[in-house]
């Protein structure tokens, strides 16, 4: 039997920030879903089913919160499903409600992923001592410093290239009303001369803590022939995991962040990244891992990455744009920040991203990795349903 073709015909986000004190968890993630609803055109009877994503429950301290959050979803007496894949978990949380379209499951469903992470502190959430895994210690900076350090090695790259990018993707933050860090008169003299917190990642090249959700609508044909706006259509999506920590294991581009990238060119018949993504929303927590990532998802060879972040091709008006929005250096409800990723995409192809529209936008990337970088989540998605 055919997959059903699945359209994304409403997004919603939250106002992000440090602290969102103004809203319980349950307003927190209503929010953001009032605002897919409305944007679909949709009311909370339409809706078949709720997918709730969100990282570790200890962020928080709320144990299996899709339990008391059914109620503000509009998901009493309707199937809940709770996705984690670690920080790729947004991602993860698109991809199970498309598949639930997909297979004719349910016709229409509502996928929301959220964090608020001032109601608890993510540093000491990451650095709990796991049995037979390596420590983070100081977080999931001090332990991803060093596979930063291993890259600039193996490339060559010169020390400007993490500052470029935190630059560019805080600029490009001003343009998105959502985003959590608008950092007005920013220069990159101060970026480049912010305090090294991990070397070589500087406190203006790390992403904020933030308090946000994030939701979408997915339907099938019949739902997206009677939605308000265009829709953006899911062409291919895919996820991946390895082991944390295993002989062999290339912390700099992980075999997992590949062959995920590959299933999904290969679902959308995309052969050349380069030339045929139009955007890319790339999980970009430290401004290191822009260059990191071209070169894993095939946009860039290996070494090379580096020198198209350099070129400017990056920026949003440059031939391949990374991170429209801001990305996570400018927004991080971590357990919401993959969902954003593929939301952004989605709103590309739209043509409803607002001022950070890319000119022309048909085909977007979607991208969420999390853990020790052994989860990987993406989606493809079009302005035109798939040809197969």
């Amino acid at each position: 039997m055919s997959k059903e073709p699945v359209a994304v015909v409403g997004i919603g986000q939250t106002k992000h920030a440090a602290a969102r004190r103004d809203v319980s968890l349950a307003g927190l993630v209503r929010e953001a879903a009032v605002r897919a609803l409305e944007d679909a055109g949709l009311s909370w009877a339409d809706t078949d089913a709720v997918v709730l994503g969100k990282a570790p429950d200890f962020f928080e301290g709320v144990m299996m919160p899709e339990l008391c959050l059914a109620d503000a979803l509009g998901a009493v007496g309707k199937p809940v499903l709770r996705v984690h894949t670690a920080g790729s978990v947004g991602g993860s949380t698109a991809l199970v409600a498309a598949d639930l379209v997909a297979a004719r499951v349910h016709r229409t469903v509502l996928a929301v992923a959220f964090e608020k992470q001032s109601e608890s502190n993510a540093m000491w959430g990451l650095s709990l001592p796991v049995p037979f895994q390596q420590p983070l210690l100081a977080g999931a900076g001090g332990f991803f410093a060093p596979h930063v350090r291993a890259y600039v090695r193996r490339s060559g790259a010169p020390d400007s290239v993490g500052s470029l990018v935190a630059y560019k993707d805080r600029r490009n933050a001003l343009k998105n009303p959502w985003a959590h860090l608008h950092e007005h008169g920013l220069t990159l003299e101060r970026v480049q001369s912010s305090p090294m917190l991990w070397d070589p990642v500087r406190y203006s090249e790390t992403c904020p803590s933030s308090d946000g959700a994030c939701a979408m609508v997915l339907t099938d044909r019949r739902g997206a022939a009677r939605a308000p706006h265009p829709p953006a259509w899911v062409h291919g999506g895919a996820m991946r995991s390895e082991p944390t920590l295993f002989a062999g294991k290339d912390f700099v581009s992980p075999r997992a962040g590949r062959d995920c990238a590959a299933e999904v060119y290969r679902q959308a018949g995309v052969t050349d990244p380069r030339r045929e993504i139009d955007a890319a929303e790339l999980y970009v927590p430290f401004s290191w891992y822009e260059p990191m990532w071209l070169e894993n998802l095939g946009f860039a060879a290996e070494g090379e990455g580096w020198k198209l972040t350099a070129s400017g091709a990056t920026e949003l008006d440059g031939e391949l744009p990374v991170n429209p929005s801001g990305g996570v250096l400018s927004t991080n409800p971590i357990g919401a920040s993959g969902l954003i990723r593929f939301a952004e995409a989605a709103l590309q192809v739209r043509g409803r991203a607002g001022e950070h529209q890319v000119d022309g936008a048909r085909k977007a990337l979607g991208h969420a990795y999390g853990g020790g970088a052994q989860f990987f989540s993406m989606w493809v998605v079009g302005d035109e349903p798939p040809t197969t």
